[in-house]
């Protein structure tokens, strides 16, 4: 598939200056005197445009997009046909409260998505602004709905930055350090995490393993919910190994505990298939949903089964700008481009085209300890030569060697040592070719 982008910006990375760029330089004082610092920055570059797989710059330079916005422009930035529902809307109305006067666009992504989520039960959906916010509210409603206090996460999990989503998040910096106290009743299980674990871990011993720690140190009768990544995302895009999921389900049901699948960045067609509970038939009793949504407006949500999400009482869930009329226009329109223009098959094609291009990389260098990931959710982790032990300054080098080329590239996990890939699912192949082209440069020129 060639992508058709928004006309008026080629599809070809182009430098005109240095990275970053003059102009970007003069707005990055700008940003350190009228900014808080603790609001930071990847690329110390301003964009100025962007569409397809492109972001340009202030300066003029045209950069490959291997980041989404932290996989949130997945149909690519300002989809036409994103553009043309948000700009209806904007003349019609911008805001009313749906908690005062409601309107049928809240009601229309309530029914996609009710019809989008794993499982024939009957759902309900209630939409917020924030994957943290859907998070927290996902927890608000499992407690209502099993009269439960006590929650458990996961090793290396990342569920957001309010203060219960924090106590859910396993990395303290740049997440949680000096933020405490925070929120009681939040407990945390060791991950399938087959890089680490080792061949004798298989899934189900995993998932066996993990239920052992909740058995002992929780106890089923006091959990309300199991929160988990079906991938995990700022962990380090760990794909769990195959039955893990599908065993806490089993035991989930099994004990009357409310399954929630955290799929803000899996989410929308981002693995190759719209949600990734499906690649293992899992069907969770609640699944959050933001990001990839609404090509960027801030939107979020939770969809579940309708006995569990009616347990909250009447005017226990909302917000005033939740389900905002323009969001919800925008995440029509981002799932009616998702599935006319067969983008879950497109994030299929984009893991068959990277998956070897980055294990040819591993396969010449000792330093690339795993390649990972399903559909445009790609990463590798960048180790000691053959060892297990992270490299997080050798993550950071070869990030900052691809921004020099104009190259997005993110880096993520708990040590900082996993290189992560999120393209745009309307990017083209020739991009895709020319980025990992940059990326096997990067990683050639900075071997010792």
């Amino acid at each position: 598939m060639t992508a058709i982008p928004d006309a008026g910006l080629q599809q070809n990375r182009h430098l005109v200056t240095e990275i970053p760029g003059p102009r970007s330089r003069a707005l990055m004082a700008r940003k350190e005197a009228a900014i808080a610092r603790g609001v930071g920055t990847t690329m110390p570059v301003f964009a100025a445009r962007a569409a397809g797989g492109v972001v340009e710059d202030v300066d003029g330079n045209v950069l490959i997009d291997l980041g989404s916005g932290i996989a949130v422009t997945t149909v690519g930035t300002s989809a036409p046909r994103v553009v043309d529902a948000v700009e209806q809307q904007v003349r019609e109305f911008t805001h009313t409260c749906f908690m005062v006067t409601p309107y049928e666009g809240y009601v229309a992504v309530a029914e996609r998505l009710n019809s989008l989520a794993p499982g024939t039960h009957e759902k309900r959906s209630v939409l917020f602004n924030s994957g943290a916010e859907a998070v927290e509210n996902a927890v608000k409603i499992a407690r209502a709905a099993t009269g439960r206090s006590a929650v458990v996460a996961f090793d290396h999990a990342y569920h957001g930055r309010t203060n219960l989503t924090m106590a859910l998040t396993a990395k303290a910096m740049p997440y949680k350090h000096g933020f405490g106290p925070f929120a009681p009743e939040v407990y945390r299980a060791p991950l399938s995490y087959p890089f680490r674990d080792g061949p004798d871990v298989d899934g189900p011993e995993a998932a066996r393993r993990a239920i052992e720690v909740i058995d002992k140190q929780v106890g089923s009768q006091n959990l309300a919910a199991l929160v988990i990544e079906p991938i995990q995302g700022e962990g380090g895009f760990i794909v769990p190994a195959p039955g893990f999921l599908p065993a806490l389900q089993q035991w989930c049901r099994s004990r009357g505990v409310v399954l929630i699948a955290d799929e803000v960045q899996t989410g929308f067609a981002r693995t190759g298939a719209m949600f990734a509970s499906e690649h293992e038939g899992v069907v969770p009793d609640l699944l959050v949903s933001a990001k990839g949504i609404a090509d960027g407006l801030p939107l979020a949500a939770v969809t579940g089964r309708a006995e569990i999400m009616d347990a909250a009482h009447v005017g226990g869930l909302g917000g005033t700008y939740g389900g905002n009329p323009l969001a919800c226009a925008a995440a029509l329109a981002t799932i009616d481009t998702i599935t006319e223009d067969g983008l879950i098959e497109r994030a299929r094609e984009i893991e068959a085209l990277a998956l070897p291009r980055l294990s040819r990389v591993r396969d010449v260098d000792p330093r690339v300890g795993d390649v990972r990931g399903r559909g445009a959710m790609l990463a590798v982790e960048i180790v000691e030569p053959a060892t297990a032990a992270p490299d997080p300054e050798l993550a950071r080098a070869v990030a900052a060697a691809a921004h020099a080329q104009g190259v997005i590239v993110l880096v993520c996990g708990t040590h900082g040592n996993v290189l992560r890939f999120l393209p745009p699912l309307t990017i083209s192949d020739e991009l895709l070719h020319e980025a990992f082209d940059v990326l096997s440069a990067a990683f050639a020129d900075l071997r010792p």
